[in-house]
């Protein structure tokens, strides 16, 4: 693929141009007509961040930077004015457009280009009206003088992933079934050069991955485990980082089954594993030098006349029994199953990935992720400064030992579901149940897909949490 944004030809004539600076006064690169600058004197009045002049042919815009703005606000304007901007540009039929940093606002720039392009994105594989509906826009050129090429590179790596990530929540099950997925995220790991293995339904049933058979029993389509690596010679931690993600591709709610309005966008509920197998292929083609593993449990939660009822008791990988009361609270299930195995690695730390509870996404919508951590506090405080930056946001619940009363079954050893109160910490609680090791939860439900367009974040899957973590797997030393 070749990559959006590149570095501008000092030498080259750009039409389309953005400036990103302070004031308008100080500027003396940009020439405008009395008219133009008559309009701009106007939206300055306005208090306008983000000022786009149609000249039919080419665009000129100011994005004006507020350095007085702490830099998660500064940073998350520029990625809205890129939306914008976006728009403008492809309404035009612009197939290029120039972003010039006027000071030093590297970062800002570098935002801006990441808010065009993750805006530009589009998912049309099945539209007829496809290359009518293409946009026009495919190239993002960055002046400035501080910003790198490995700060490009890695943008452009980190683009790439959050539109895959993207495309594979929009796709629907009858085209990415568990074994599509455990396919498509192999390939696209071994591509970035690190290592790939899917573990089939026997291997499976040989592990005792209990959580995981069961919630395929009514499904026709076999489930799949797939382990994806990335383990660099020059790494810099001896124990791994294990990311894991809800793999479930279509969810009925089982026996328990959702109502239709509930189910129409449930194709997205593997949202989870495409995001860490999306940013561990990102770590391993930016060569970052951090061990990473991923463990993606992957199947459809259907209805068959073999499907685990409600009642049921089943016996998980690490021979934990648990008593299912709602076979629509499957993707702990699975998880479980995999927090389980992610044991074998000693790792320095795990961290899961789910839309795992509505009760998460009405306790905060889709402006943030619902977070629990377990004997992982400084993890935890560095993954809130990153989800700041990037404006993936962490919100943290309580973990206190009283839930797990909720949690408790007389017949088993711990029941799947906690009750109606404190719903997205008691799925928390039933995870933590198969750790010891420290954990990083996150409830993805609201964020990970939306019904309607939120500016840079589109509509349909987000590819939320892949930014938060090449953010900090980037910067860690």
């Amino acid at each position: 693929m070749q990559s959006m944004i590149q570095a501008a030809e000092k030498q080259k004539t750009y039409n389309s141009r953005v400036f990103l600076c302070e004031s308008f006064e100080n500027l003396k690169e940009i020439e405008l007509s009395k008219a133009e600058s008559e309009y701009v004197a106007r939206q300055r009045f306005l208090k306008k961040e983000i000022i786009l002049i149609n000249r039919f042919d080419s665009l000129i815009g100011l994005l004006f930077i507020k350095p007085e703005d702490v830099l998660s606000r500064r940073l998350e304007q520029c990625r809205k004015a890129g939306n914008q901007i976006c728009s403008e540009a492809n309404n035009l039929g612009l197939e290029n457009i120039l972003l010039i940093d006027t000071g030093s606002f590297s970062l800002e720039t570098m935002a801006s280009a990441e808010g065009l392009a993750l805006s530009n994105y589009q998912f049309l594989k099945y539209r007829k009206d496809a290359g009518e509906k293409q946009n026009s826009l495919n190239k993002i050129f960055i002046l400035s003088e501080s910003v790198t090429a490995v700060e490009i590179d890695q943008l452009n790596i980190l683009i790439d992933a959050t539109c895959w990530a993207r495309d594979l929540v929009n796709e629907p099950v009858n085209k990415l079934n568990a074994i599509a997925l455990a396919e498509s995220i192999s390939s696209r790991m071994r591509e970035s050069g690190g290592k790939a293995e899917v573990f089939n339904k026997k291997k499976i049933e040989a592990l005792k991955m209990g959580g995981l058979l069961s919630v395929n029993l009514g499904s026709i389509d076999p489930p799949t485990f797939t382990i994806l690596e990335w383990s660099p010679e020059n790494a810099i931690n001896s124990k791994p980082y294990i990311l894991v993600g809800k793999g479930v591709v279509y969810d009925t709610g089982g026996m328990s089954l959702k109502p239709t309005s509930g189910m129409d966008t449930m194709k997205c509920d593997m949202a989870g594993g495409a995001l860490v197998s999306a940013a561990i292929a990102a770590i391993a083609k930016a060569r970052l030098p951090v061990h990473v593993v991923a463990l993606i449990p992957a199947t459809d939660n259907r209805l068959d006349g073999n499907a685990y009822v409600p009642g049921d008791v089943i016996t998980m990988f690490d021979g934990t029994t648990v008593e299912v009361l709602n076979t629509d609270a499957e993707g702990r299930l699975i998880l479980a199953d995999a927090l389980s195995y992610a044991k074998k690695y000693d790792p320095a730390l795990v961290i899961n990935f789910a839309t795992l509870t509505g009760a998460a996404s009405r306790a905060i919508g889709p402006q943030g992720i619902v977070a629990m951590q377990v004997n992982a506090s400084s993890e935890f405080e560095t993954l809130t400064i990153c989800g700041d930056k990037v404006f993936e946001r962490l919100v943290q619940f309580p973990m206190w030992d009283e839930y797990k009363d909720q949690l408790k079954s007389e017949i088993a050893d711990l029941k799947n579901v906690g009750g109606a109160e404190a719903g997205a910490i008691t799925a928390g609680k039933f995870l933590e149940y198969f750790t010891d090791y420290p954990f990083i939860h996150m409830d993805i439900a609201g964020p990970a897909y939306l019904d309607r367009r939120d500016n840079y974040r589109g509509i349909g899957g987000t590819g939320i949490g892949v930014r938060l973590l090449f953010e900090y797997f980037k910067n860690m030393k």
